[in-house]
């Protein structure tokens, strides 16, 4: 499974709610707290982030950075071996 993760810019977001509904995991959610503008940010929620970047496509602030973990790589001949057992 591809792992990810988000970083939110929270003195830009402006809280409105489209990355969490964008989100096929549900990571995300709004912040108990607010920013200085008087927002309540978007936040990580889950630990279940794929790095789909759904959220940041939709972000109109350009709040969002995702970061995704590089597949391991299989060797070409483990997939042979586990055909042959």
């Amino acid at each position: 499974m591809i792992s990810g993760t988000v970083t939110i810019a929270t003195e830009i977001c402006k809280g409105c709610e489209l990355c969490i509904v964008s989100c096929p995991q549900d990571s995300l959610g709004l912040s108990a707290s607010i920013n200085h503008k008087g927002y309540r940010f978007a936040q990580l929620v889950q630990n279940n982030c794929t790095g789909c970047t759904n959220c940041a496509l939709v972000c109109p602030d350009s709040a969002i950075t995702v970061y995704r973990e590089a597949k391991s790589k299989r060797p070409a001949n483990m997939h042979i071996a586990s055909q042959a057992a």
